[in-house]
């Protein structure tokens, strides 16, 4: 995969499930763009809930644990604190899922660039937030 201008100027990202679904099914381009990640040791937030999202058999999932124990990853724990404030983003946005809410609520934590397969969901959370689809 080529490099493009994004992927120079993203300091760190957050994944939804999407984007551990893509890399655990060896979807090219994502295998391509979390190898580069990790080449320039880009911080990379999972929360914990995406995690559960993604994780069916981890005696079939080698390349998924792999990346998910790198260095360069962070699996923020869906803890009583996220969790309520989860919960308020959703009543405020008039949506229901929890985890994408912890998905937009890591990705503020330092304005990280959000990976996702479904952008449309992310933006009703946060219209503010940087997401690119996968």
């Amino acid at each position: 995969m080529g490099k493009t201008r994004a992927q120079k100027t993203i300091a760190a990202l957050t994944l939804g499930a999407g984007a551990l679904i893509a890399l655990d099914r060896g979807d090219r381009r994502m295998v391509a763009l979390l190898q580069e990640v990790v080449k320039r040791s880009v911080r990379v937030r999972v929360p914990a809930g995406v995690v559960g999202q993604a994780w069916r058999d981890g005696a079939r999932q080698a390349g998924l644990a792999r990346f998910l124990r790198t260095r360069e990853v962070e699996i923020p724990a869906l803890d009583e604190h996220v969790a309520r404030a989860a919960g308020e983003l959703c009543a405020i946005s008039g949506t229901s899922d929890v985890i994408d809410a912890s998905v937009v609520l890591a990705a503020r934590t330092e304005g990280d660039t959000i990976l996702t397969s479904d952008p449309e969901d992310l933006r009703k959370l946060d219209a503010t937030a940087t997401i690119q689809r996968v």
